[in-house]
């Protein structure tokens, strides 16, 4: 079974209202990671997609700050796109290759955990004495912790300022008749303009995840019951059809079988949709893309009367200790060191991302007003991504994609889509 250990649920961070690969040579890998030097020097590798995503040189600096605080310790960073760093894990895990430490997503940890390549960090938390209770959350399967979430990105509603003025909404949507009335309205505005974008392709299937389910998760519902597929309830079958109506009344961008994440981005920074769910990771390229667009960002609407804690989607920079390696104390203290206060801290603010640790303070909540927003509305709801942990995530969200796009496309029904995908769910658990 995984579970997600969270510190006080919300993921509380420090003081409430102001705190705020080219593929990867993997036969270069040895299965230590490095090797012991004299005098007991080691050299530990470093697995991740996070350096080419943060500003040149940021990362590099604050691990040799950890070098400098740890003499004899020697990271290298093995860095590359998310889809080459996946590639590289994924194959080091079926060779016993895996570097020292790893970056992970929430989607491999049941597999990696099952096949037993990364290490059961609560035992070394427990060897190495160390106080886990500034972790914000902890990733964990049968009850053993594999994962600990480093950054979390979450995501919000975006909307475009000045579509929704010209087509007469004076605020962001709040629930979802509020939301399809905004969407019919900018549609109407015709030209290529349309009212919402919803990323549905197979090959990259987290639009499932963050911009399907998130409409469940944001009205308190579960795709789960007791850990296992629940996906003909009532919550998952009142968003798919809600959605369903929005894809009949043509208010959502067309090429969404085909559309990916960074799709959905391009038609939101280009002016073309009104309205889109998206990581607050992204704010600051659209902004780079372009400069003259005014957008706001807000919850992801509720179902009408809904009025407990709203789910928002989130996804983590995650972090592990390869259990083929050779340095886990080595490879622990560099955790250690990225989940202090201070340096997660730092890497929160370099990326644009709230901190894992419950303590650290990310600079950019107080100086910017859509960062603020969001950190407003992280606060008053709850973290939600019941996919992190599952087995074969990416393939559940592939399985429910391909019934939603069957649905959409005048197929089958709702419910023939949702009792198939549950059936195929039930048969990876």
């Amino acid at each position: 079974m995984v579970t997600v250990v969270r510190r006080n649920r919300v993921l509380r961070l420090a003081g409430a209202a102001t705190a705020a690969m080219t593929v990867l040579t993997v036969a270069g890998c040895s299965a230590g990671g490095g090797e012991e030097a004299t005098g007991g020097d080691v050299t530990i590798e470093f697995a991740q997609w996070w350096e080419p995503e943060l500003p040149d040189g940021e990362f590099r600096a604050l691990i040799d700050q950890f070098e400098e605080e740890n003499p004899g310790i020697t990271v290298d960073l093995v860095s590359g796109p998310y889809a080459s760093t996946k590639e590289q894990l994924f194959a080091g895990a079926a060779s016993g290759t895996m570097p020292d430490v790893v970056g992970l997503d929430g989607a491999w940890v049941n597999d990696f955990a099952s096949q037993g390549v990364i290490a059961d960090l609560s035992a070394l938390m427990e060897e190495y004495d160390y106080d886990d209770s500034e972790l914000a959350s902890q990733i964990q399967v049968d009850g053993s912790t594999y994962m600990i979430p480093v950054v979390n990105f979450v995501y919000p509603m975006f909307t475009n300022d000045a579509l929704l003025a010209d087509a007469g909404v004076t605020a962001p949507p709040t629930t979802r008749s509020e939301f399809a009335d905004a969407a019919a309205k900018v549609s109407a505005l015709g030209g290529d303009v349309s009212g919402w974008v919803l990323p549905l392709s197979l090959e990259a299937p987290n639009g499932v995840q963050n911009d399907v389910m998130s409409w469940v998760w944001a009205s308190g519902g579960s795709m789960l019951d007791d850990g296992q597929p629940d996906l003909t309830n009532d919550d998952v079958t009142s968003a798919i059809e809600y959605i369903g109506g929005l894809w009949d009344d043509g208010v959502i961008a067309s090429g969404s079988f085909t559309m990916k994440e960074q799709d959905k981005v391009e038609e939101f920074s280009n002016g073309r949709v009104g309205m889109m769910i998206d990581s607050l990771a992204h704010i600051n390229l659209i902004r780079e893309s372009n400069p003259d667009l005014t957008f706001s960002i807000s919850e992801i609407p509720a179902e009408d009367g809904y009025e407990g804690e709203r789910g928002i989607p989130y996804a983590s920079w995650g972090i592990g200790v390869a259990e083929n390696s050779e340095h886990k104390e080595a490879a622990f203290k560099l955790v250690s060191f990225l989940m202090s206060q201070e340096s997660n801290s730092t890497l929160s603010t370099m990326a644009k991302a709230f901190p894992g640790n419950s303590t650290s303070v990310p600079d950019f909540v107080n100086d910017d007003e859509l960062f603020q927003t969001a950190f407003d509305i992280y606060q008053a709801g709850y973290p939600a991504n019941e996919f992190t942990g599952l087995p074969v995530a990416e393939d559940l969200m592939r399985q429910l994609g391909e019934q939603l796009q069957a649905a959409f496309d005048g197929q089958q029904s709702i419910e023939e889509a949702l009792k198939k995908a549950q059936e195929s769910w039930t048969a990876e658990f």
